[in-house]
């Protein structure tokens, strides 16, 4: 077993992000642009997609405000860099949707895209699911099939 994957030491390395993430947020002067229309989606009440390229997940908790009506989680992929990454996010306040989409030249391997895209129609109906639509994979900032398929499904508005 590969010491990164070793599950005490993952929730150790989960601990240090998540203390990391608390000390960016308050400390890094924020700019905001748009803000009205995010305050009217919340206002609205209901679902939202909030969307993060891959690039930018580390600091997209700050983006949702934990006092919002709506309780918020993380679309996040089953791999084993995903559980560290659920386990930060969570410290945070922000529980996952587990799942991601199959490989275009693996398609044998699931790898519970679909479980994830029910999960995330459910949590779309009473609160907020954030989700990286373009994945590690890439190619970068370019967005794959599940971001549009899960707005037309749900009928939530949808916030870059």
């Amino acid at each position: 077993m590969r010491p990164l994957r070793n599950p005490f030491v993952q929730s150790a390395l989960a601990w240090t992000l998540a203390k990391w993430m608390q000390f960016c947020f308050a400390t890094i002067r924020w700019t905001h642009e748009n803000q009205e229309a995010a305050q009217t989606v919340w206002s609205q009440g209901g679902g939202v997609l909030c969307v993060f390229w891959h690039s930018r997940i580390g600091l997209s908790p700050s983006c949702w405000p934990l006092d919002r009506a709506q309780p918020a989680k993380a679309l996040i992929s089953l791999s084993a860099d995903g559980e560290f990454i659920a386990k930060a996010v969570a410290r945070q306040g922000f529980p996952a949707v587990r799942g991601s989409s199959a490989n275009k030249d693996k398609t044998e391997k699931a790898k519970g895209g679909t479980q994830a895209l029910r999960d995330g129609l459910k949590q779309l109906k009473s609160g907020a699911l954030a989700i990286t639509p373009d994945g590690p994979r890439g190619p970068a900032n370019v967005m794959a099939e599940g971001l549009p398929l899960m707005a037309k499904l749900s009928g939530a508005p949808v916030l870059f």
